[in-house]
């Protein structure tokens, strides 16, 4: 299944503010346009003084993910000055998406090509030429480099670069960017991650307004147990570049980590708004836009507000720029989410199949499985199932023809659904062995959920089989890694009080109503207040 995180899957089109700030504020925009706050970059280069601007800009947008953008940048300032060799290294680099995919055969043959014009030029600086160097360790022309080795030799050119020159913020940021990509790779995943943010914190002392620290700051500590460390940032980001609709957006990565969801839903609603108007003015696509609506519409689940949760699915619709396909997409996936993390077993076994391409009915099928079983629909929950596992294969081919690594035969969402058909078929020794094999993975390799965590199904599970010590038990392990969550919440009371824990099964009633929205209308909620009341006389 697509995970809910932009680090590739459904946001893997590129990401594009509104502008960007240009280092000295006193120099006005090329175009004549006024120039939006997002953020300031100090990068000299020995290219001539009149493309300065350009290449500054190109590296705030390479900061803040807008690749195309930046490589627009990087070519204009090649051809002002066609000695520029930093230019050609900055349209080498926009080619290289190290947090949401990996470039293809073809891009790599690109990337070289932009490396090597970089390389013919020589730079007039060193500092220059190990910029460049770095990129060419991982654009070399050796078909038998692995992804892997290709990040980890051009993540060993920015530790000799920032090693060289100590006081290059960027080059400080950009080395903290490798190493985040290094553990989103699996290379030592936690050593990385708190290697980078050794890094960058000093330098967001040294350098707050610059979008790149802030803004890494935040994808290292994206994970449960580093995600406090990456609050400070998430709050200053969206400040540093407040026209920018991704700066908005991005805080609610640690948001989410921390369970604060009204900061989510904010800063979702902000980056909506932000992203429809620059699609507007043609700076931006469609993608602006739903990449936050994912955001928004699992803060609304866990917040309390269904209706709200509920009524994105009909906003998609009137997303500007966005495509049949798109619409398609975007409408499946929310209700295949809203169905299974409300509990709605029915309506999710009878969830529409989207007009679109067959890897992308993944979510619909398997939220198709699971309501079906979880209704008592034996027979539509194996042929969902059997058709979930066919879009898997397809869609696991599918990224092997384009040369992507695929990292295993077997998804977490199949054997999700398989737990719950084995349930539903009266193997509950089978079901439970699934379930938790699903848990165990998902947490292994820190996978995002796209809804409910593999966990938090286990735990359900185990309350369905009137297990609640062992359901409770599960339901804590979810709260650590994802607090706040509602359902988990809610289950959790659930199971502490048929366990015989009163006290425990209150404090989660209210825990659960202290984190839902004042507007929330979820049902469940009427049982947690009436707990609440009943405490208080």
């Amino acid at each position: 299944m697509r995970p809910f995180v932009l680090i590739a899957g459904v946001f893997a089109a590129s990401f594009s503010l509104l502008s960007v700030l240009h280092a000295s504020s006193a120099r006005g925009p090329a175009s004549g346009r006024a120039v939006e706050q997002v953020g300031k970059v100090n990068f000299p280069s020995s290219c001539a003084p009149e493309v300065q601007a350009s290449i500054e800009k190109g590296v705030a947008l390479l900061h803040s993910f807008q690749y195309e953008e930046a490589r627009q940048e990087f070519t204009s300032a090649a051809q002002q000055d066609a000695h520029c060799a930093i230019a050609d290294w900055g349209s080498a680099l926009a080619l290289y998406h190290q947090l949401w995919d990996f470039p293809n055969i073809a891009t790599l043959a690109n990337g070289r090509k932009e490396i090597e014009k970089a390389q013919a030029l020589s730079a007039a600086t060193d500092r220059e030429r190990e910029y460049i160097a770095a990129a060419a360790a991982f654009y070399r022309d050796d078909a038998k480099l692995s992804h892997k080795e290709r990040r980890q030799a051009y993540s060993a050119g920015l530790e000799k670069l920032y090693r060289d020159n100590p006081n290059d913020v960027d080059a400080g940021a950009f080395y903290a960017l490798s190493l985040i990509a290094l553990a989103q790779d699996d290379v030592e995943e936690l050593a990385n991650r708190k290697k980078a943010i050794a890094l960058l914190n000093p330098l967001f002392a040294k350098q707050p307004d610059n979008p790149g620290v802030a803004h890494y700051l935040i994808h290292a500590a994206d994970t449960p147990e580093l995600a406090p460390q990456g609050l400070s940032a998430a709050r200053a980001y969206a400040k540093i570049a407040p026209d920018s609709s991704h700066a908005l957006h991005m805080p609610s990565h640690i948001f989410r980590r921390l369970g604060l969801w009204q900061e989510m839903i904010d800063s979702n609603i902000a980056a909506i708004a932000a992203a429809a108007d620059a699609t507007r003015a043609h700076r931006g696509d469609a993608s602006y836009q739903f990449h936050p609506m994912d955001f928004l519409d699992y803060a609304y689940l866990q917040s309390g507000q269904e209706v709200k949760a509920r009524g994105l699915v009909d906003e998609v619709k009137s997303v500007p720029g966005a495509t049949a396909e798109d619409i398609a997409n975007h409408q499946a996936m929310f209700s295949a989410r809203n169905t299974i993390e409300l509990h709605r077993w029915s309506e999710a076994a009878s969830l529409p199949i989207p007009n679109e391409r067959l890897i992308w009915q993944d979510t619909t099928y398997w939220g198709r499985a699971i309501g079906a079983a979880r209704s008592g629909d034996v027979k539509g929950a194996q042929q969902d199932l059997a058709k979930l596992v066919e879009i898997v294969r397809a869609r696991q081919k599918h990224e092997q023809d384009l040369g992507n690594e695929v990292a295993a035969s077997y998804s977490v969402d199949e054997s999700e659904a398989e737990g719950w058909v084995a349930f539903a078929e009266g193997r509950s020794e089978e079901a439970l062995k699934k379930l938790r094999a699903a848990a165990d993975r998902e947490d292994a390799e820190h996978d995002e959920p796209f809804a409910a965590p593999a966990r938090e199904m286990l735990a359900d599970l185990l309350l369905e089989l009137n297990k609640p010590s062992q359901s409770l038990s599960e339901y804590r392990v979810v709260l650590q890694n994802y607090p706040n969550r509602f359902d988990a919440l809610y289950g959790a009371a659930h199971a502490a009080a048929s366990a015989g824990s009163t006290p425990a099964a209150h404090a989660y009633y209210v825990r659960l109503v202290a984190v839902s929205a004042p507007a929330a209308d979820r049902p469940e909620l009427r049982e947690a207040r009436e707990s609440v009341a009943s405490s208080r006389h």
